[in-house]
């Protein structure tokens, strides 16, 4: 007994030290900073922030072209992941890093569920690599619903003001909570610099065929065009692909569903068909 509690306090009193050696913060205080920046409710946990505090330290060991670099860092600013590339990487590699060492006692009491463990790291590895794409593609498809009302809006008051700026603050005031929040980034980088070039970050940030189409046409006005053809053109086009959507959509039903649907349909069927056998019932007992 007394051997294993020297134990422990040797160990806490080494890691202690190891953490003041590595200038390691408290957890409370990486807690706090990843809180700080999360749009999501979800707090983060202390292996979250542990982990998280690894992925900083081997950060500058993670390799990556300048390229996939930049293209990472514009999908994490999008999805509103306040990480550096090599740092989300990092974070990959060491959460599934720590599932893969559960390998080790596998291997010594049952080998065969060593090979469960090592296909359950991999699959950590890759959803937590492509959480970003994952968390874009939703915001994406919640803008592009919205596209055809923002669509729609803008044909009617080019008939009045071409100003693109003054259309996108009214029409912000109205949107929804994402596309409201970029428009709120686009605003601001209109008033400090060009026109063009915000709304091509725009584009960039989101990387949506239907909101490219969209900027194509504001730049066009910008540029002097007529735009009310192409954004009559552009609406018809995007109440087509709505409603595909909306038929898409309607035919993931699941079949319990249609099950159900058809139950309810021979109930209301029964329920017509004995009021009326009652009633000739009821008149043919009054002949008799």
């Amino acid at each position: 007994m007394t051997a294993i509690i020297l134990g422990c306090g040797v160990g806490f009193g080494l890691y202690f030290i190891l953490a003041d050696l590595l200038k390691i913060p408290y957890l409370k205080t990486s807690k706090a900073i990843m809180n700080m920046g999360r749009e999501d409710k979800k707090l983060t946990t202390v292996i979250e922030s542990t982990i998280m505090d690894l992925a900083i330290k081997a950060a500058k060991f993670v390799p990556m072209d300048v390229y996939k670099k930049n293209r990472l860092s514009a999908t994490l600013s999008a999805a509103g992941i306040k990480m550096a590339p090599e740092c989300y990487i990092a974070y990959a590699i060491l959460k599934a890093g720590l599932v893969m060492l559960a390998v080790i006692p596998c291997l010594l009491v049952l080998p065969l569920l060593s090979v469960v463990v090592v296909l359950l790291a991999i699959m950590i590895f890759f959803k937590e690599s492509r959480k970003a794409e994952e968390r874009l593609k939703v915001k994406r498809e919640e803008i592009e619903s919205e596209l055809p009302r923002f669509v729609a809006t803008i044909e009617q008051e080019l008939k009045a003001s071409r100003d693109v700026l003054t259309m996108l603050e009214n029409y912000k005031k109205n949107a929804g909570e994402l596309f409201a929040s970029e428009l709120n980034i686009t605003c601001a980088d209109m008033r400090s610099g060009g026109y063009e070039a915000a709304l091509m970050r725009l584009e960039a940030r989101l990387n949506s065929p239907q909101l490219s189409d969209v900027v194509r046409g504001l730049i066009s006005i910008i540029r002097g065009d007529n735009g009310i053809m192409y954004f009559q053109m552009l609406s018809h086009d995007f109440k087509q692909s709505e409603l595909r959507k909306l038929k898409a959509q309607a035919q993931k039903i699941p079949p319990k569903i249609r099950v159900f649907s058809f139950v309810l349909l021979v109930c209301f069927l029964a329920t017509y068909l004995i009021i009326m056998a009652m009633q000739i019932i009821d008149s043919l007992g009054v002949m008799f």
